[in-house]
């Protein structure tokens, strides 16, 4: 059995996803925030996923005692170091944008929007020390039209994220390599892609 641990510091939606995706395979989750009252570890207790409160400052000696095949970020919004990252070993992060655009935003998606541009998206990539700089897994693009309003863009990407995170996961952690036509096979077209049906 797969053991994937899942870092979130606040709503949880994309856990929610993934813990959904996995719910019948052979995969233990975890789920471990840094902060106490996050939704994130209410998410899991509804789900009866094992879940544990981990302060920041607490993650090296946890990730020393406890070894997982592959961590995932989602929504964890403190900087790790590399010590950390040592211990950790195989952590992934999902951005909310086509990476290197708008690396290290807060705030992605407003800032892709008011910028103006017509291709932004989701991307899956490797943690390192460098925010937002690790080697990309997976990117998908999300157009925005001249008549999208902002609050139409943002329920897109976040769909999208719900949809590609837990496959790229799934591929990760089988040791193989994501492609589109891996999004496409599942049923999980986004409409805001170019020849996406619904």
């Amino acid at each position: 059995m797969k053991k994937l641990a899942i870092l979130g510091s606040g709503n949880g939606s994309n856990f929610e996803a993934i813990a959904e995706y996995f719910s019948e395979k052979n995969v233990e989750i975890t789920c471990l925030s840094n902060v106490k009252d996050a939704y994130i570890l209410k998410r899991a207790e509804k789900a009866g996923i094992k879940h544990e409160f981990l302060p920041f400052k607490e993650n090296f000696e946890y990730f020393k005692e406890n070894k997982s095949d592959l961590i995932v970020l989602a929504g964890y919004m403190r900087i790790l170091s590399e010590d950390v990252l040592n211990e950790m070993g195989k952590v992934i992060n999902i951005h909310p944008s086509l990476l290197p655009a708008f690396k290290g935003s807060t705030n992605a998606i407003l800032d892709a929007f008011l910028a103006g541009v017509k291709v932004s998206g989701v991307t899956v990539h490797w943690v390192t020390t460098d925010v937002d700089g690790g080697k990309i897994i997976a990117q998908y693009p999300v157009f925005i039209t001249s008549d999208m309003h902002f609050d139409e863009f943002e329920q897109e990407i976040h769909s999208l994220e719900h949809r590609l995170y837990p496959i790229v996961i799934e591929k990760v952690l089988e040791d193989k390599v994501f492609e589109f036509s891996d999004l496409l096979s599942k049923g999980n077209c986004s409409k805001g892609c170019s020849g996406c049906k619904k």
